[in-house]
């Protein structure tokens, strides 16, 4: 779906290559630069310590609306399923959940690890060294704080120019200020608009 789709907007407006998640290094000839903002689910997980009270709240959900009363982690572990393992044979949601009657699922489990990028980015490096520049940024007290770190290292370790910032601030602290005053500059300072680009 995402080649036949790039290809119509490409062909019908002139596209900024940019990207604000890790799909950036996918594609080196959609996006040339790469800012990653307190980057979630980069390391593949585990089954986890059984939890019979999350299991049952999941799968009790029926319907979008259900999940409206979910905390956030809930929330956050269905939308990984409709991205990661999708199912549509497993109606009303069309997706699998990684514990299932409370026994981990790992063949959903290997269908989650197979998307994070810790696991995969050996597969980009080639793609990553086409990157206009490449930034990441996480708050110092981010619960995400060592994948992005992590990520860091890596690219570091293949000596792949990056900056790495470590804010004073939760995941979700001053999002709207990150996004102005660090994201913005950044590809405007790294983004090329003329036919010159490559």
């Amino acid at each position: 779906m995402w080649s036949p789709t790039r290809t119509r907007i490409t062909g019908r407006w002139r596209t900024v290559r940019a990207a604000v998640s890790p799909d950036g290094m996918k594609y080196p000839d959609v996006f040339s630069g790469v800012y990653i903002m307190s980057p979630c689910c980069l390391s593949a997980r585990g089954a986890g310590p059984a939890n019979a009270a999350n299991d049952q709240a999941l799968e009790a959900v029926k319907n979008p609306a259900d999940s409206a009363g979910l905390p956030f982690g809930l929330r956050a572990q269905l939308a990984s399923a409709a991205a990661w393992s999708p199912n549509p044979k497993n109606p009303p949601l069309y997706l699998d959940l990684p514990t299932k009657n409370g026994a981990a699922q790992q063949d959903v489990l290997a269908k989650w690890a197979a998307n994070a990028p810790l696991a995969f980015i050996d597969q980009y490096i080639g793609n990553l060294r086409q990157c206009r520049a490449i930034a990441i940024d996480v708050g110092d007290q981010d619960g995400l704080r060592a994948g992005a770190s992590k990520l860091h290292e890596i690219l570091d370790t293949y000596s792949i120019a990056n900056t790495f910032e470590i804010y004073s601030g939760t995941h979700t602290s001053a999002v709207a200020d990150r996004f102005q005053n660090h994201v913005m500059p950044f590809f405007s300072k790294n983004l090329c608009a003329n036919a010159k680009c490559r």
